[in-house]
């Protein structure tokens, strides 16, 4: 009786063991897949981003006018083919741009909308363009279909009793006036901006933020 019921024991042990066995084989298992989901998702591709609204001041026009851009910026490369280049660029992107322009002179608000077709970005920093695909009664109207460039300096988030660093830039107004071939003209005469193209961002922030992902462009497609 004495031999059975240690025989019973030693039957229950080592079912015991193999159980934890199990379990722990399951574990690692378990962890193992959760571990190369991480690893996978280390090594997915970055892709830059800019986001964010912010209003802003000329600091060569003080004014009481009110401005804002919104952008919801996303890098997608190689995804506009081109004439000669099937890959598209490294810089191709999505996304949109909203510009609002209030007059306080006139007492009326300009808006505009565009789709984002090209970002490139540093550390803290961005330049992008847009198509622009809309504009208020009270905009410029020759803006649609127009590509404008617009820079972004991620300067840091605004705090108890600081005002934002960032600072935002775009393709007209100060920048892109033709100095030649444009005598006679009755007005300033701008170049048009391709993919990419804005100054640097010079006005300063006033509410508001932007952030900016920055990502390395990558590689060219194989094949």
């Amino acid at each position: 009786m004495a031999f059975a019921s240690s025989a019973r024991l030693s039957s229950r042990s080592r079912s015991r063991k193999v159980a934890a066995l199990g379990a722990a084989l399951a574990a690692t298992v378990t962890l193992g897949g959760a571990a190369a989901g991480n690893a996978a998702a280390d090594t997915a591709p970055q892709r830059a981003s800019v986001t964010g609204s912010a209003e802003f001041g000329l600091p060569y026009w003080p004014d009481k006018d009110v401005r804002s851009f919104t952008f919801d910026a996303h890098a997608k490369p190689y995804s506009r083919p081109l004439a000669g280049l099937p890959t598209g660029l490294p810089t191709d992107a999505e996304g949109t741009v909203k510009v609002s322009h209030y007059v306080a002179a006139l007492g009326k608000t300009m808006t505009a909308e565009g789709k984002v077709d090209c970002l490139v970005t540093g550390p803290g920093v961005a330049s992008l363009t847009a198509v622009m695909t809309k504009v208020s009664a009270d905009g410029p109207q020759d803006w649609v279909g127009k590509r404008l460039g617009f820079s972004v300096l991620d300067g840091g988030k605004e705090k108890a009793g600081h005002k934002s660093k960032d600072r935002v830039g775009f393709s007209w107004a100060a920048v892109n006036v033709l100095r030649d071939g444009d005598k006679g003209a009755k007005e300033p005469v701008s170049s048009d901006v391709g993919t990419c193209m804005s100054s640097a961002p010079y006005a300063p922030v006033t509410k508001g933020g932007y952030t900016v992902h920055h990502a390395e462009l990558p590689p060219v497609p194989k094949g």
